[in-house]
């Protein structure tokens, strides 16, 4: 079954370079994405299904033994971010039939939209650095001209901010990977386990761990270096805001947790701290920039900041339950947050316009489309018995059970305010009338492509809320092989001997 790992990154390659020969024919582009990105999806699940069954799956290619050659390792946390990437590629594949115009459609939409899916799903199972730091510039590419494409005024300001801060972090990124090889003479994430393992104060791995953390840092949107995510991600068309409001900044999370749970796992007492100080600023800053917007998708935009910090704060805090809550809040999150970015602009759709001192009365004109509103904004907000309520619930359980009070409170205040972002916009859009008169509320139908995505997502995130424990099983069994990475370095290196990290301390 070792094809199941390479087939996630191969389909999506083979079908953008199919859809560049295609480009005569945009009936036949849209055909094969959305047949590409329905095949992805199925065959992200069995990759799931087979790691869950069977255990940790790496393969070596060419035959080049690890740590020479490229690996790639599908573990339980990696296979079940490749399986909601496939979710999200076909579901938003469905929206942008919908909504994309003709002129981005014959510059190259289609083929750069299943590289950005490449690039993400190599990162979530490449075993090595440096191949990490590849996918990096392929999604970086992808996304950098899918942000561009159109050529808009607001498009290419937020361009150039997303490019500059990005490249930056990628400098960091190599630099940190020239320092890392110079002490540990690979670039293996196994095998620099096992190498750093009785070295763990060395200064030049300390280095090298504080120059990713700024890196990932930057491509996750933790505070202070989170300025571009808000500035760019509303001005593309909605369905490339979607995939990288669900995707982009999560790659950059879980490359945290893989780095500081498996390689600098040393003085844990550091990170750990300075880790949980970053998730808190970024809790809080993402919050009150949301609850001050009054444009959808920027409050979406500060939301995934503020969601961000949650994520992190498992890692923080270092435990086999505290990083399988963190597991289980990315997936919930990715689901939710691209769902609310599809509704802005199903309602931009309706209403010609995101602005809610401009819009409202679409809960009497488009009662599904509210009610869809609300399932993934409640959710969001923590309402039992939706997924967000089990996501922050397991988080602030662990807190509880370390003792961390402060957490605890922050977490809590963070979700009441929210929720009070999500019941404005509920307010503005959906509620009032529409202040333009009553002839603007007989708006235009929005198309069954934009609500059946929504649809589906919104009943993904039901089905997780009313049936938790499918997800908090394969949640856990990621944060304790996380907590745990004998089995992930066994796999990989095969006869080495597996490295143990000391216990966190409580």
């Amino acid at each position: 079954m070792n094809w199941l790992i390479i087939l996630p990154i191969l389909l999506p390659l083979l079908t953008a370079i199919v859809l560049i020969f295609c480009r005569g024919s945009l009936p036949l582009q849209r055909i094969l994405s959305t047949v590409s990105a329905a095949a992805q999806f199925v065959i992200s699940i069995l990759l799931l299904q087979h790691v869950l069954k069977n255990g940790i799956l790496a393969v070596n290619m060419s035959n080049w033994e690890a740590p020479f050659g490229i690996t790639f390792v599908a573990d339980v946390l990696s296979a079940s971010m490749v399986a909601v990437t496939g979710f999200m590629g076909f579901a938003v594949a469905l929206f942008g039939l919908a909504e994309i115009d003709r002129p981005r459609e014959k510059f190259g939409f289609y083929p750069l939209y299943h590289v950005l899916l490449m690039g993400v799903c190599g990162a979530f199972l490449t075993g090595d650095l440096f191949n990490l730091f590849v996918w990096f510039e392929v999604m970086l590419m992808a996304s950098f001209v899918l942000l561009a494409l159109g050529g808009e005024r607001a498009q290419l300001e937020g361009s150039v901010k997303y490019l500059v801060l990005n490249f930056l972090s990628s400098g960091i990124f190599l630099t940190a990977l020239g320092i890392l090889y110079a002490e540990v003479g690979t670039l293996n994430m196994a095998d620099i386990a096992v190498k750093l393992s009785g070295n763990h104060s060395s200064p030049l791995a300390m280095t090298s761990a504080m120059l990713l953390l700024v890196s990932f840092g930057v491509k996750a949107g933790v505070f202070p270096v989170f300025a571009w995510l808000p500035a760019s991600y509303h001005t593309p068309p909605v369905t490339v805001s979607a995939i990288f409001a669900g995707l982009l900044t999560k790659v950059g999370v879980y490359s945290l947790i893989r780095v500081f749970t498996l390689m600098f796992v040393g003085d844990t007492a550091f990170t750990s701290g300075l880790i949980i100080f970053i998730s808190v600023m970024t809790m809080i800053t993402g919050v009150l920039g949301a609850a001050a917007q009054f444009e959808v998708r920027k409050i979406l935009s500060f939301h995934i900041i503020s969601q961000i910090g949650y994520m992190t704060l498992g890692l923080g805090l270092m435990t086999a339950s505290a990083l399988s809550a963190s597991v289980f809040y990315i997936i919930h999150h990715i689901i939710v947050k691209t769902n609310l970015f599809l509704i802005s602009g199903a309602i931009t759709h309706a209403r010609g316009s995101a602005e809610l001192k401009k819009i409202g009365g679409l809960y009497r004109t488009h009662p599904w489309l509210a009610f869809l509103f609300l399932i993934p904004a409640m959710s969001l907000g923590g309402i039992p018995p939706l997924s967000g309520f089990f996501a922050k619930f397991t988080l602030v359980s662990e807190a509880a059970r370390l003792e961390e009070y402060l957490l605890i409170g922050v977490a809590l205040i963070v979700g009441v305010l929210t929720l009070y972002s999500m019941t404005k916009i509920w307010a503005e859009a959906f509620w009032k009338p529409d202040p333009r008169g009553r002839e603007y509320e007989t708006s235009k139908p929005i198309p069954w492509l934009m609500l059946l995505p929504i649809a589906m997502m919104a009943g993904v995130t039901l089905f997780i809320g009313f049936n938790p424990e499918w997800l908090l099983g394969i949640a856990r069994q990621a944060g304790e092989q996380l907590a745990s990475p004998d089995a992930y370095i066994q796999a990989v290196l095969g006869s080495q001997p597996p490295v143990t990290p000391p216990a966190p301390a409580p």
